[in-house]
């Protein structure tokens, strides 16, 4: 080993890699940005407290003391229910995921077992909750913890408060059923976004693309052939997702035109992206780090894995705006709801940002100089 000949390859790397100012700065960067962004997320987790609706059919002192143990013990913000509301549909015409009955005769019940001494004096509160929501099984482990240390307080008896589950949804549904068209979203966004700036970065730096130029094929025909050979790996890629979720979860999901649809929209948004990209980051270095600083915290913060709901209020926001959630939240309206409005929202929403990102990386991607 010749230490100079190792120090001397060691400056050259270094030197080539300030020279890169673009890989540098997201080399750097991106870890930051992901620590910042987790960090936010996952530092308060304790002090998380989630959106309580509570109909009190008792409408009395108890049944008062009960609700505020929740608030205080439970971490929730609660809201409460008109007694004459019936609780599914206002559940669903308001999007709730949630919404908890205390029974009428609930102090009368309480008395019986505390003053009587009746083991059999108890109460039934009721879930009414949607399966969709991916927190709404967070919400319930928490009321079910603040319930049993309430009948803890009555140790050696039977349970005082019993719960029981109402789902506002005709059908019931498993979480992998909600899992995995967020996973079908965000497979399609990676390989469009990845797909295209590497080979569009690739091309440009091997000379393939000025060289094309002096060739019959049009840039319209070149974009299209490869919009076209991405939607095709999209389709597979889907298709084989959905195959193994059939064979080994044995899943129930509606596979209807919205799919395709939704399809189509991720491919075209994010192969927009990827040419936007492709035009200001050069290096085929540089323009993956890039596409990672873009993928990773859309794809942790777009509702593919874990609920909005469990972050931030700044940062439920942000996930909004973010294209992803959309595809997310169109695919499981169709795919598990049936919803065709919802779908139809949805899908306007993500149509208009696919085409302007996509008519913008048109316009970005210079054809004939090979830029």
């Amino acid at each position: 080993m010749n230490p100079r000949v190792v120090g001397a390859n060691l400056v050259v790397s270094i030197k080539s890699f300030y020279r890169e100012r673009t890989a540098m700065f997201f080399t750097i960067a991106f870890p930051i940005i992901l620590i910042l962004v987790f960090g936010t997320i996952f530092m308060d987790q304790e002090n998380v407290s989630f959106h309580l609706y509570v109909q009190d059919l008792d409408h009395t002192e108890s049944s008062a003391q009960l609700v505020k143990t929740l608030e205080v013990n439970g971490k929730f913000k609660i809201s409460k229910v008109e007694p004459a509301i019936e609780a599914s549909q206002y559940a669903k015409n308001n999007k709730l995921n949630l919404v908890l009955i205390l029974p009428e005769g609930y102090e009368r019940s309480l008395t019986q077992r505390m003053m009587r001494n009746d083991l059999n004096a108890s109460v039934t509160i009721t879930y009414v909750y949607d399966p969709s929501s991916t927190s709404v099984a967070t919400k319930m482990e928490i009321l079910n913890s603040v319930i049993a240390g309430i009948n803890q307080g009555m140790s050696g008896k039977p349970p005082f408060i019993r719960s029981a589950e109402t789902s506002i949804l005709t059908k019931k549904y498993r979480f992998i059923e909600f899992f995995i068209p967020g996973i079908i979203a965000m497979a399609v966004m990676t390989a469009s976004l990845f797909g295209t700036v590497n080979l569009n970065t690739e091309l440009r730096q091997k000379g393939v693309i000025r060289k094309l130029s002096t060739t019959p094929i049009t840039r319209t025909d070149w974009i299209l052939a490869n919009i076209l050979y991405q939607f095709l790996l999209a389709v597979i890629s889907t298709i084989a997702m959905l195959l193994v979720s059939y064979a080994v979860f044995h899943i129930s999901l509606q596979i209807n035109a919205w799919l395709p649809v939704f399809i189509v929209l991720d491919v075209f948004a994010f192969v927009g992206i990827g040419m936007i990209l492709t035009r200001f980051v050069r290096e085929a270095q540089s323009a993956a780090a890039a596409a990672n600083a873009i993928m990773f915290p859309m794809m942790f913060l777009s509702g593919s894995f874990f609920p909005i709901e469990m972050m931030p209020g700044f940062l439920q926001t942000f996930a909004r705006i973010l294209p992803l959630y959309y595809v997310n939240e169109g695919l499981r309206a169709s795919m598990v709801f049936v919803d065709n409005m919802a779908a139809l929202r949805h899908s306007a929403i993500i149509g208009v940002f696919a085409s302007v990102v996509f008519v913008m990386g048109i316009i970005a991607t210079k054809w004939e100089e090979g830029k």
